[in-house]
C-alpha cells in the first residue's frame, strides 16, 4: 500500500461533523467538543496568536441583530412600555 492516492480511497469514516453552535464541520463525535469555537465549553474559543481568526469571528462580522437596536435604545435610556413623546422643534 502506498501512501498517496490509494490510501485516499480508504477514508470513509467521520471523525468530525457540524457543531450546532459555530455550523462548522468540526464537531469532533468521540471528544464530544468542537475544534473551532470550543463548545460545549460556555466560552468561545480564541487564541491571540491567531490574530486573523480573531478578526473573522469578532462582533461585527454576523447579523449582530440584537446589537443593532441597542444603539437606538441607549440614546433613549432604555426606556419601555411607554409611547415616545412629541419632538418639540
Amino acid at each position: 500500500m502506498t501512501k498517496g492516492t490509494t490510501s485516499f480511497g480508504e477514508r470513509r469514516c467521520k471523525s468530525h461533523t457540524l457543531c450546532r453552535r459555530c455550523g462548522r464541520t468540526s464537531f469532533h463525535m468521540q471528544k464530544k467538543s468542537c475544534g473551532a469555537c470550543g463548545y460545549p465549553a460556555a466560552r468561545l474559543r480564541k487564541y491571540n496568536w491567531s490574530v486573523k481568526a480573531i478578526r473573522r469571528k469578532t462582533t461585527g462580522t454576523g447579523r449582530t441583530a440584537h446589537l443593532r437596536n441597542v444603539n437606538r435604545r441607549f440614546k433613549n435610556g432604555f426606556r419601555t412600555g411607554q409611547t415616545a413623546g412629541k419632538k418639540s422643534n
